[in-house]
């Protein structure tokens, strides 16, 4: 809806939205749900959505009754967690410029922009659970190739695979690229725009920021207790016969630290625990990555940490935990955990496109309170409203661009990180 505002303003607004879709580079690479903005008031801004499903391939013709298991529907809960607003008032000489108010309302966006790009890469470097280490920097072609073969080896699609990468890294395997005389177009490409593009089934990007993972700071860890599997389950019930939805992307797990602290993020094995095809259930014959999502009790000693993924080892021979099993076997009590994340570094998220979900939201704002309101929706379905009003004591004009949206990462074994330089 449009009101109030000059044949210049609605043609400057539309190039404005049209600038800030280009600049969502992030939230391109992720899928795309919307909300309808009925459904947001009346489920407070949150929505569970369903986590993809996995399933096996069972031998012969014949099936008897137990084969026929039931088929669990994991969800994951999400919101529109994220309003941010670029405000600014512009007085009635100012106003005499319509330039200004363009430019103004061009960095207004490339502000906005940057904040969903931030969120996004965020939510993707602490909620991805894949980490591959490398101990050299960052070179080239071997570097993408290994997470190729990670994600492979995991049966995760091979299509859609987006990679990206923090400035330095990024440009060390563009000189890589260019080096390489055997080549036509691409070296070129990477010599004179620092290109990388597609390698090994990633299309790879290049962050202006990219977020820092700080160096473990423990010592001796190890896990404290026998039994520490999970079960998946989609609904819980209360005691008081009320069901809900359960949140299956981590579990609590007990250990016992033997010096300094673990923290959020950090990123570890487990000895005598692989991981597994998410759908063959075949050992990879490589050690299952997990990441520390949350503190619960005790930072160091013995304590208690979440992590994700939830260690699911058909320990308790359910059909959920046969589907979903993602490792061969449950950590024995006293297992050493060795943590990945041994020096400071930047860290390049990596992911399938569905694991992650960017979830646009609306605000409205009737005709007739006051404001001229104008509003737009890029092809992701994140919204951008531009409000405006005057002031009569000093004529005064007051503008915001407002977004809504919520980012959620669905599958956590179909996202990750690479880390260069650990020792």
């Amino acid at each position: 809806m449009a009101n109030d505002f000059s044949k210049e303003e609605i043609v400057a607004f539309e190039e404005t939205l049209e600038g800030f879709e280009d600049w969502l580079v992030l939230s391109k690479a992720m899928s795309k749900y919307s909300i309808g903005q009925v459904q947001q008031e009346r489920t407070n801004d949150t929505i569970w959505r369903p986590m993809p499903y996995i399933m096996r391939a069972k031998d012969g013709i014949t099936q008897n009754d137990a084969a026929f298991g039931s088929v669990t529907q994991l969800s994951v809960p999400t919101s529109l967690g994220y309003h941010k607003v670029v405000p600014w008032e512009m007085s009635a000489t100012e106003l005499r410029d319509s330039v200004q108010e363009g430019r103004i309302a061009s960095a207004a966006q490339k502000a906005l922009a940057s904040e969903i790009n931030l969120a996004c890469g965020s939510v993707a470097a602490n909620q991805g659970t894949i980490v591959v280490a490398q101990s050299g920097a960052a070179t080239g072609f071997d570097d993408v190739a290994e997470l190729d073969t990670k994600c492979n080896e995991l049966g995760i699609p091979m299509d859609d695979r987006n990679l990206f990468l923090a400035s330095r890294e990024y440009n060390a395997m563009a000189s890589n690229l260019a080096a390489r005389s055997t080549m036509t177009g691409k070296p070129t490409t990477a010599y004179e725009k620092a290109i990388v593009g597609e390698v090994s089934s990633f299309t790879t990007h290049k962050l202006g920021y990219s977020p820092r993972l700080t160096a473990f700071a423990g010592t001796t860890v190890t896990v404290n207790g026998a039994n520490q599997y999970y079960t998946p389950a989609a609904t819980s019930t209360a005691t008081t016969g009320e069901t809900s939805n359960v949140d299956n992307r981590s579990q609590n797990l007990t250990i016992a630290v033997g010096g300094g602290t673990v923290k959020i993020g950090d990123a570890f094995t487990i000895a005598g625990v692989n991981e597994v095809h998410h759908i063959t259930k075949v050992d990879t014959g490589q050690l299952k990555t997990f990441r520390i999502t949350d503190i619960v009790s005790g930072a160091g000693g013995s304590g208690v940490v979440k992590v994700s993924p939830a260690i699911v080892s058909n320990g308790g021979a359910t059909d959920a935990e046969a589907q979903y099993q993602n490792v061969t076997a449950t950590p024995a009590d006293g297992a050493a955990i060795t943590f990945l994340n041994t020096t400071t570094a930047n860290v390049n998220p990596f992911w399938y496109v569905d694991a992650f979900e960017v979830i646009g939201g609306s605000l409205v704002v009737p005709s007739g309170a006051g404001l001229s309101t104008m509003s737009g929706s890029t092809e992701n379905g994140i919204g951008l409203l531009m409000s405006k009003t005057a002031g009569i004591n000093s004529l005064e004009t007051k503008i915001r661009f407002d977004v809504t949206f919520g980012v959620v990462c669905k599958q956590p074994e179909m996202a990750g990180i690479q880390l260069f330089g650990q020792v």
